[in-house]
């Protein structure tokens, strides 16, 4: 049994891992103005606050993923930020933007699920989060 739990916290250490490297490899293309970014965060008529809005919320939630006891947090937020992009691709930019053949909307994709699920895993840390006294 404990073989069992040790091989199901790896895997979870694995997609967390994925959905937090998705996130933060994107960060350079948009803290570095890239063409692609300019052009879909322009599209979207947020640019450059929304980009590096955008970016900046990633990071925290990349960061708040990778913390055991700020992982639900981090799911939530990922999940809210790509539910916007999946959003912006299916109502504005179209699944493939600048000819990546989709490969934008299906990391968002990704992380959008992973997050979901990080997020069901985690649900305990919810009602701490209710309980914090500010």
């Amino acid at each position: 049994m404990k073989d069992t739990n040790y091989k199901f916290k790896i895997f979870v250490w694995i997609i967390k891992g994925i959905a937090v490297f998705i996130m933060l490899q994107t960060l350079f293309f948009k803290f570095s103005a890239s063409e692609e970014s300019v052009f879909i965060f322009s599209t979207l008529g947020i640019e450059p606050w929304g980009r590096i809005g955008t970016g900046v919320i990633e990071l925290i939630a990349s960061l708040l993923l990778i913390i055991p006891r700020t992982t639900f947090l981090g799911a939530f937020i990922s999940v809210g930020l790509m539910s916007g992009a999946i959003l912006s691709h299916l109502l504005f930019l179209g699944i493939e933007v600048k000819n990546d053949n989709g490969q934008l909307f299906l990391f968002a994709l990704i992380v959008f699920f992973i997050s979901i699920y990080i997020a069901f895993l985690n649900k305990s840390q919810f009602s701490n989060l209710l309980k914090l006294k500010i």
